[in-house]
């Protein structure tokens, strides 16, 4: 029921070959999502910067608040856990950071000052709004560090220093390489993800039960949520951990796609009253340990219309040429080009809105994304949404979201919720 430490680990020495190969003196990140990933960490970013750093002779740390040391401590196996007081704080965070990257060996020693950090010196470090703090930094050397990003990004009003200003190095991104690492998935992230299916598919059924005439989306969807997620609990309730900003259990609703607004792709939730002959576009799923999956269905409040019936006939039969289109060594590009030559075949291109599909895990958006511009080649292990949509104003949207694994000779498909429209009435 969660990533072993033998996992990261691996993952660890996954990207310290990485470093080494790309003669980098280590590497930073500060997305959240990607700490996750490669310590087990989980945590909600604040305005307090948080980092992991992997340097090039494998050691690895974090710096954090000191509201974090102790979560951080319980949470990871790592060689050493830094932490300032408080941000902006005095010293400011990234004074810490600094000697933190200078003990690690990713900046290299130099007889430039670095930060005073006593708080007797504070014009070493002056904050004013919308200017980066002005400090002295070291040498500019020819080394590089990779990044997922050049500094701690604006959060809830963060200021402070660039990485590259911080280090006086070239910073090299390396998010394409994280990706790369995070698209495959190893055989405990797929359970995780099937496990996540599984309360998904719960919180579906209930709000398909609990949908009728005169009900609002917001009662629905919260009954339907709430249920499962103490079904669930009561279920595996010791071994659940939800490692999630958004969610702590299954979910499932509409999120404003009813009736005409069904057409509005990305909709936001609006407590709409359901009607008779509303088309009505689903969503479900369940952080597991920060894995997700994605359940969308298209429903009708009461028997379809013959035209909603050729739309929705149309959508299913796009998304069986997307999986039939799935398999080892074929390119996302090609998958959503078969799509759109569907739809251009069948004079449905005015409907079209967005491509094919997107990989799915810890991020409910990960890439490659099943796009003709995405040329990444499909490889076992990788976990897909499949969700092309048809969106006709005035009648509604049209979408299911189906999450499927590449095996070695196509897909597996991980959800398991009735498509057929027959299966999707809401009786009136």
């Amino acid at each position: 029921m969660r990533i072993r430490r033998a996992e990261f680990n691996g993952r660890c020495q996954h990207l310290l070959n990485y470093i080494q190969q790309q003669k980098l003196t280590g590497a930073v990140l500060f997305d959240s999502v990607n700490i996750l990933y490669f310590t087990g960490f989980a945590f909600i970013p604040t305005e307090r910067p948080i980092a992991f750093v992997l340097s090039a002779a494998g050691e690895r740390a974090m710096l954090v608040p000191r509201l974090e040391v102790e979560h951080a401590q319980a949470e990871t196996e790592l060689d050493r856990v830094a932490h300032y007081l408080e941000y902006p704080g005095d010293p400011h965070p990234m004074a810490i950071f600094q000697d933190l990257l200078m003990e690690m060996g990713l900046i290299k020693e130099n007889t430039n000052p670095k930060f005073l950090h006593t708080p007797t010196k504070p014009a070493e470090i002056v904050i004013k709004p919308h200017q980066e703090p002005a400090i002295q930094y070291p040498l500019a050397s020819s080394s590089q560090i990779g990044a997922d990003h050049d500094g701690y990004p604006w959060i809830f009003g963060y200021e402070g220093v660039s990485l590259s200003r911080l280090t006086g190095m070239t910073v090299q991104n390396i998010q394409g390489q994280l990706n790369r690492m995070q698209a495959i998935k190893s055989p405990a992230e797929i359970a995780l993800i099937k496990e996540s299916c599984k309360w998904g598919h719960l919180a579906h059924v209930l709000l398909q039960r609990y949908t009728a005439v005169h009900a609002t989306e917001t009662a629905v969807s919260l009954r339907a949520s709430q249920e499962a997620t103490l079904a669930m609990m009561d279920a595996i309730g010791p071994l659940y951990r939800a490692q999630s900003m958004w969610l702590s259990g299954p979910m499932a609703g509409y999120r404003g796609q009813i009736g005409r607004n069904a057409a509005i792709p990305h909709a936001l939730a609006n407590n709409i009253t359901f009607q008779p002959g509303d088309v009505l576009v689903t969503g479900a799923s369940c952080p597991m340990w920060g894995y997700n999956s994605e359940l969308e269905r298209t429903m009708f409040v009461g028997e379809p219309s013959p035209e909603q019936q050729h739309y929705f006939d149309h959508m299913k039969a796009a998304q069986e040429t997307a999986f039939a289109a799935m398999k080892p060594g074929v390119t996302c590009a090609v998958v959503d080009t078969a799509v759109r030559q569907y739809y251009e075949t069948h004079d449905l291109m005015p409907y079209w809105k967005h491509h094919s599909g997107h990989a799915i895990g810890l991020r409910y958006h990960e890439g490659p994304f099943l796009d003709t511009g995405d040329q990444t080649v499909l490889q076992e292990g990788m976990v897909f949404t499949v969700e092309p949509g048809l969106y006709v104003p005035e009648l509604g949207g049209f979408r299911h979201s189906d999450t499927v694994v590449i095996t070695n000779d196509g897909i597996e498909m991980l959800t398991y919720y009735p498509r057929d429209w027959q299966s999707l009435v809401i009786p009136i």
